[in-house]
């Protein structure tokens, strides 16, 4: 059974202008309202490697988890989503650690992640490490999700200023990540939507690369063609000099239909 989840979404992604391959990897599965990006780093291809399984895995296990939900939803509505959500990323952690402890040449590999489940009028925000999601509303950028690296830290702090940190050169030492140790704890938050609303999950190759007020203008002027937006957005990070890869998914909440917004209402009050 699919779900009648009113999005439209688009997605790119690239090596960018210094790396020899892309080790980013995004999945999508509208039809169950599911967004995924990660960012991979280890040895040469362990990346990647890490990344793929990450997507690969949340991809197909929430995909199934989701629509069992959905066709047997009177039944599944005790379930906790966090709950689920945070399951299925232990399996995928488990996948990418041991593959890394059995074969040597994927030693130390992992991966960033930030997911995106949307429903009637919310969003939960998953996110793991420095990739992010931003979210468009009117006038207002925001981002949504909050670092878990070295330089956020030293922010939180008070021992840089965000204005210093845009300088730093420590940008990318993240303080946790999917597949480096035997257990992560996922960042997991709710947000409500509103029709027009436009969210933005991107790789660092995004952020670090591009100022946010450049992105929101994009958004602004493109966001009526959002695979334009999307092939925009990865122009400019390489415009800038493409030092690392660069991916985005862009998810545009339309306005749901009476039938949608009565089924996800039932599956939310379930969940509760």
């Amino acid at each position: 059974m699919k779900l009648n989840v009113e999005l439209e979404v688009a997605f790119k992604s690239h090596s960018g202008m210094v790396r020899s391959h892309n080790e980013d990897s995004v999945a999508v599965a509208p039809e169950v309202g599911l967004a995924i990006l990660a960012d991979g780093m280890g040895g040469y291809n362990a990346g990647e490697v890490a990344s793929g399984m990450a997507t690969a895995v949340l991809k197909n296990d929430l995909a199934a988890d989701l629509n069992e939900w959905y066709r047997e939803l009177t039944r599944k509505g005790t379930a906790k989503l966090h709950t689920l959500l945070q399951a299925r990323v232990d399996g995928a952690n488990t996948a990418i650690f041991q593959s890394a402890q059995s074969q040597p040449q994927y030693a130390g590999m992992g991966t960033t992640l930030v997911m995106g489940l949307f429903r009637d009028q919310s969003v939960t925000a998953l996110h793991i490490g420095d990739s992010r999601m931003y979210r468009l509303r009117g006038d207002e950028f925001v981002q949504i999700t909050r670092d878990h690296s070295l330089l956020q830290d030293q922010i939180d702090a008070g021992m840089v200023t965000p204005e210093q940190a845009k300088l730093s050169m420590n940008k990318n030492l993240v303080t946790r990540a999917l597949g480096v140790d035997p257990s992560v704890e996922a960042e997991i938050r709710d947000f409500e939507t509103k029709p027009g609303d436009i969210y933005l999950l991107c790789s660092d190759g995004l952020s670090d690369m591009v100022p946010e007020g450049e992105i929101k203008e994009t958004l602004q002027v493109l966001g009526g063609n959002l695979e334009l937006a999307a092939s925009t957005l990865i122009q400019k990070a390489n415009d800038y000099g493409g030092r690392d890869n660069v991916s985005v998914i862009l998810v545009k909440v339309q306005p749901n239909s009476r039938a949608a917004r009565s089924l996800f209402a039932r599956f939310i009050n379930w969940l509760k």
